[in-house]
């Protein structure tokens, strides 16, 4: 199984790392960059992340880590793209998933 990033997700871990650099360049680093690797569980167990429950695709799953949803796609089951980042205090934007 691969994991692909997707711009947006690419996009998303950017402003993450922007938004806590503010405080903590070292900080930011060090968070965006475990939450980067907390989706290597998904190669063996992509069906580990709980179903997004704002939508009905059951190959669309989420992990969590910290106060963020990683929301991912299983495509074939050969290839995992994550494609989004988000505060879990925000609703996920289903515009972007058509």
């Amino acid at each position: 199984m691969k994991i692909k990033w997707t711009s947006q997700s690419i996009e998303d871990l950017a402003s993450i790392f922007e938004y806590i650099a503010r405080d903590s360049h070292q900080i930011a680093s060090i968070f965006v960059e475990r939450l980067y690797f907390h989706t290597d569980q998904l190669i063996e167990n992509p069906f580990s992340g709980r179903k997004v429950s704002e939508m009905k695709d059951k190959n669309v799953r989420e992990l969590i880590y910290k106060n963020y949803r990683i929301v991912y796609r299983i495509i074939n089951n050969d290839e995992i793209q994550i494609l989004t980042v988000f505060n879990s205090f925000k609703l996920l934007d289903l515009r972007n998933f058509k």
